[in-house]
C-alpha cells in the first residue's frame, strides 16, 4: 500500500524552553499528516461534515517516542491506512527527521454521525484503501 508523506518545519511554538519539540505536538503533526493523506486523494472532511453529518474521531493513539526533534528541523509524516473496517480504520503513521525515525505512531479512528454514534464509513474511504492496497 502507497503510504502519503507531508513535510512539516517545527516551529518555536512546538517546543518547550530547551528548543525540543513538546511531547503532545506529535499528535498535531499526525493530525496533519491524516488530513493531508485524505485530502490528496480526494477526501475532504468538510463536504462530509456539512452534507453528509459525519466526522472522525481518535479513539486510540498509540505513540513511541525514538529521538527528539529540535526548533528548525523539517520532519517528514508519513502516513498509511493499514486497516478498514465497518465504521473504523487505522492508520499508521511515522515521523522523521531526514533518515531519522523520531515517532511511531499507530491511531484508531471511527466514523460518528452528529450525535457522536458510530456510523458507517463513508465508500470514499473505503476506495481509497482499496486502491492503495
Amino acid at each position: 500500500m502507497a503510504s502519503h508523506e507531508l513535510k512539516i518545519r517545527v516551529y518555536y511554538e512546538d517546543t518547550d524552553a530547551g528548543g525540543v519539540v513538546y511531547h503532545a505536538r506529535y499528535l498535531a503533526f499526525a493530525e496533519r499528516g491524516r488530513t493531508e493523506m485524505l485530502r490528496a486523494a480526494g477526501y475532504e472532511h468538510a463536504p462530509l461534515l456539512k452534507e453528509g453529518g459525519k466526522a472522525f474521531a481518535v479513539v486510540s493513539a498509540n505513540l513511541q517516542y525514538k529521538a527528539p526533534a529540535k526548533l528548525d528541523d523539517e520532519l517528514t509524516v508519513r502516513s498509511e491506512i493499514t486497516r478498514v473496517g465497518g465504521a473504523s480504520m487505522e492508520i499508521k503513521q511515522d515521523i522523521f527527521c531526514a533518515d531519522r525515525l523520531l515517532t511511531e505512531i499507530k491511531v484508531t479512528l471511527v466514523c460518528v454521525d452528529s450525535s457522536f454514534k458510530a456510523a458507517r464509513l463513508p465508500a470514499e474511504i473505503k476506495k481509497i484503501y482499496r486502491s492503495k492496497s
